[in-house]
């Protein structure tokens, strides 16, 4: 499994965010920021905002903030502002003209909790725990 990247970039900008206590922060001060350029910042803060991820002021004094603490915002919300429902399959979007399996696959049933698992695990991780230092995991 692997996020477009639009939703990589959308984790990267709320996370950047979140870092930033100004209630003004702009498009151009996040592309600054995270390398991702300019455009593709503003695309994405428009989409967050719409999702109600991020608030938007216009205005000389505007810019962008959390809509919410960090804390009760999940991976999950953000993938999907920008890439719509989580699901590893299409036949899970109601794309199953796209599947040469349609009527015929035994597995179709069983995708439904395979998805509800990833979505369950990006949902317990907020963008508050985004912002703390990553732990490294040592194999033996």
């Amino acid at each position: 499994m692997r996020l477009s990247n639009l939703a990589d970039y959308a984790v990267v900008v709320m996370t950047a965010a979140a870092k930033c206590d100004d209630p003004r922060l702009s498009a151009a001060a996040v592309a600054a920021h995270t390398g991702i350029s300019a455009p593709t910042v503003a695309k994405l803060m428009g989409t967050l905002a719409r999702a109600g991820l991020l608030v938007s002021t216009r205005g000389v004094a505007g810019g962008f903030h959390l809509a919410r603490p960090a804390s009760v915002i999940s991976v999950a919300s953000i993938v999907e502002a920008v890439d719509g429902p989580i699901a590893l399959t299409n036949c899970q979007h109601g794309e199953v003209s796209a599947c040469a399996l349609h009527g015929s696959c035994a597995v179709r049933p069983h995708w439904g909790p395979i998805n509800s698992a990833v979505r369950d695990a990006l949902v317990a991780v907020s963008l508050a725990d985004l912002l703390q230092p990553a732990r490294v995991e040592v194999t033996a």
